[in-house]
């Protein structure tokens, strides 16, 4: 791993409805991560919080079924800026969301440096709606599709190029929530599912050796986007769209520490801490743990 990390907050809260998750950023930090992974012997530079442009108050701002949309896509560029200059630095960067719309960004920072940059995507949800698929207009249920090139425009063009990634470089882990149309999407392009029903059959060490395995040779890079949503609500209950049935706080631990083991993360970021809705700040906590395993964090 990297021993280099850039760390870069966004606190994004226009990708969905529930207010406070602009503040998971700060409460990541609150929750002691740099001091955490400062004793794994990492250099750390702090690069602070991207600057989130504000609607309009009291409107819909909603356009073609986006709400919000120019305004994620002007921060999406802001952070896929950010993030590319991290990269050429040669430092691993790392970032706290904010809501996962904010992935968009990332990623295209992120995979214009790579060839076949693979993703992970630990997560509830397939975050591949669209416009037309999607039944709220929530635009954090839509970058993994938008990073595919399938969406509107100002959302796969961010940082002037597109598609950032293929569907055959993706593995989602913990899905329990996928609209039809995501469904569709899914099986059209092959994308890897490891399901809860997954998860539960064959456990977490299986379901993360085979996406190590099925990653390792068609991929150069791979980021992990991690959505704290992903867990049960019992585990993480600071997010804005719980679902029950999740995956626990040991299964993601064990998941973290066999990505360390693997050597082959490059980028990651932990997304939809929202301090408002949990409870003393359990759900960054959890975050800065999981962080902790993944960059190396041992008993032994």
């Amino acid at each position: 791993m990297n021993k280099h990390l850039s760390v870069i907050g966004v606190p994004m809260d226009l990708g969905q409805m529930r207010r406070g998750v602009d503040m998971g950023p700060s409460a990541i930090r609150y929750a002691g991560v740099m001091e955490r992974l400062e004793k794994l012997n990492y250099t750390i530079e702090d690069l602070g919080d991207i600057e989130i442009p504000r609607p309009e108050p009291n409107t819909d701002n909603r356009l073609d079924n986006l709400r919000n949309l120019n305004e994620i896509a002007e921060g999406s560029r802001r952070l896929a800026e950010r993030v590319d200059q991290v990269v050429e630095k040669g430092n691993f960067p790392l970032v706290f969301g904010g809501d996962h719309s904010i992935a968009m960004g990332t990623l295209a920072g992120v995979a214009k440096h790579y060839e076949n940059l693979g993703v992970i995507w630990y997560d509830a949800h397939g975050d591949l709606n669209t416009a037309d698929s999607s039944p709220s207009g929530n635009i954090h249920g839509m970058p993994l599709a938008a990073s595919l090139g399938i969406g509107h425009e100002k959302l796969t063009g961010i940082h002037g190029y597109e598609p950032k990634i293929k569907p055959e470089n993706i593995v989602i882990i913990g899905a329990r929530s996928l609209d039809e149309g995501e469904r569709v999407l899914i099986k059209e392009k092959g994308i890897k599912v490891f399901t809860m029903h997954e998860v539960d059959r064959m456990g977490m060490t299986h379901v993360v050796e085979e996406a190590i395995s099925y990653l390792k040779d068609r991929t150069d890079g791979v980021h992990l986007s991690l959505d704290l949503d992903g867990l049960d609500p019992s585990e993480a209950p600071g997010v804005g769209t719980p679902v029950l049935g999740g995956l626990s706080y040991r299964e993601s631990h064990l998941a973290m520490e066999m990505l360390y083991q693997s050597g082959m993360i490059t980028s990651a970021e932990f997304v939809e801490v929202n301090p408002i809705l949990d409870e003393q700040n359990k759900t960054a906590t959890v975050a800065v743990g999981l962080m902790g395993s993944l960059f190396g964090e041992s008993l032994k």
